[in-house]
């Protein structure tokens, strides 16, 4: 209880406050005032101008240059900022160039930024100022919990307010804002979940935070499912991932009722390994430096509920995932062994690395049996997501096209990398086992593809995505301005996006 307390107090945290309104850009009385400029596009008086020109400042996308004004203009310092090239700028662009001027500023200690509010016709303005809340905001984001020295000596800006002089749009600004609020608040939700240690996430403690979650509000449920339990639920998939551990399993299921009649029944599974050992198919101490990220999944099924009740979305959702820790002892699960899943089928383990579609069997046969519309999973599954795909891109694999549109739609207008695999159908022989249903490895090539049509025998047919995290569930060097070394919380901003379609 103690982690979950911490986790709360760190997120009352108040931050730099973030709003809109209408003036002129250039007679803005505040410490820095952010301007932002394409390349080849001048803009500046020939006092701004000719600083810039001495700093032989470009425009490239990201480049800042902080300008002393000496009285010139009512604003202290002037912060101009690139945007590159005009035929190539696009949402994440504009992510990336916020959360630039807002390190740059930041750096200085200022008590007050006044931003340019940078309006475009190719984009709603609620949209743009979603985006550029969220990158603020996770661009701020630092995990300092276990650090003796943790920054709370920096002075944090008191106040970031962006200027228009269109005040007909000020209304759908302000929306944008509170809605890229809850976004990132969700997204550090979940990074902090993945960031902090194993000895204080525990499967237990991703139980207590889905309690605290629905603690106190009518619109959430939270079913938790003990060892026990799962005996006689016949989760033999997760029961014998678990055996290794002397932390005890649990299944939790969360659900989300609309206050309105719900249009559709969605339920998104996540993957919930505390820590991934490899278990008895131990992994190289390098490899497993960062296994406390393999609950992931878990983390973003948490993120989301965190702020489903203000997001509120129109569909009942059903948020599932079972919380185990895969370890060796000699009680653990050996290659060769035959689990049994919810559903009848049989598991031949041949390697139980490869514990993640294992438990999410069981996870995706109980989603099935809530009757879903559709069923979505998140899980940091496969190291050859990442050799397909790289660190940063999320691999996606359905059986419903227009289901894999959606996300894909949604993971796009958030600015997350995602791009859809295969489900060949006929890899499916490398899944099948000589001694039991199915295998739980494929063969030597195409393991992200083998894993889908694993996890596709659990779905029964249900329209059905899987999300392989593995890569950009963490960053182990800064992927962009806003996105820096650590749990990055990707998938959530996605999930919100995707809810709020229906």
């Amino acid at each position: 209880m103690i982690a979950c307390i911490f986790f709360q107090d760190r997120l009352s945290f108040k931050s730099v406050d973030i709003s809109i309104k209408k003036g002129i850009l250039f007679e803005q009385f505040c410490d820095i005032l952010i301007v932002y400029v394409f390349q080849g596009v001048d803009r500046f008086d020939d006092f701004i101008s000719k600083i810039l020109k001495e700093e032989k400042f470009k425009a490239k996308l990201c480049q800042t240059v902080l300008i002393r004004t000496g009285g010139h203009l009512p604003a202290k310092r002037v912060l101009v900022v690139g945007l590159g090239k005009k035929e190539e700028f696009d949402f994440q662009s504009l992510r990336r160039a916020t959360a630039s001027a807002y390190f740059s500023a930041k750096s200085i200690e200022p008590k007050t930024i006044v931003s340019e509010f940078f309006n475009t016709s190719d984009f709603e303005s609620k949209e743009i100022a979603q985006a550029v809340t969220e990158s603020i905001r996770l661009a701020d984001y630092s995990f300092t919990k276990y650090k003796k020295e943790n920054g709370n000596g920096k002075r944090k800006p008191q106040s970031f307010e962006f200027v228009t002089d269109d005040g007909r749009i000020i209304k759908k600004v302000q929306s944008g804002i509170s809605l890229g609020e809850l976004t990132a608040r969700a997204t550090i939700f979940a990074r902090d979940l993945i960031n902090t240690p194993t000895q204080d996430m525990s499967p237990r403690h991703l139980v207590e935070f889905a309690k605290s979650i629905a603690k106190g509000k009518s619109t959430i449920r939270v079913r938790v499912f003990d060892e026990e339990k799962l005996e006689k639920m016949g989760a033999g998939g997760i029961l014998g991932i678990a055996k290794g551990s002397d932390d005890p399993p649990f299944f939790v299921h969360m659900i989300y009722h609309p206050k309105i009649k719900a249009k559709k029944k969605i339920a998104i599974v996540g993957k919930g390994v505390t820590f991934d050992s490899g278990g008895l198919s131990l992994k190289p101490a390098a490899s497993m430096s960062t296994m406390k990220i393999d609950m992931a999944g878990a983390a973003d099924v948490l993120g989301l509920f965190s702020v489903i009740n203000e997001i509120a979305p129109a569909v009942e959702v059903h948020g599932i995932f079972a919380a185990v820790e895969n370890m060796p002892s000699g009680r653990a699960v050996r290659p060769g062994d035959i689990l049994k899943a919810m559903n009848g089928k049989t598991m031949e383990i041949l390697n139980t690395d490869a514990e993640g579609r294992v438990i999410l069997a069981d996870s995706l046969v109980y989603a099935t049996k809530q009757k879903p519309d559709m069923i979505v999973d998140l899980a940091t599954l496969t190291g050859a997501c990442m050799v397909a795909l790289g660190e940063e891109i999320t691999g996606l694999l359905s059986n419903d096209s227009k289901l894999a549109n959606l996300i894909l739609t949604a993971a796009a207008k958030v600015s997350e990398k995602m791009w859809e695999l295969p489900l060949e159908k006929n890899y499916k022989q490398f899944t099948k086992s000589d001694v039991a249903d199915l295998k739980n490895i494929g063969g030597k090539y195409g393991d992200v593809i083998s894993a889908g049509l694993f996890l596709e025998e659990f779905v029964n047919k249900t329209p059905w995505a899987h999300l392989d995290i593995a890569g950009p569930s963490f960053a182990e060097r800064d992927f962009d301005e806003y996105t820096k070394k650590g749990a990055t919380g990707h998938g959530v901003r996605t999930l919100i996006e995707f809810l709020r379609g229906f």
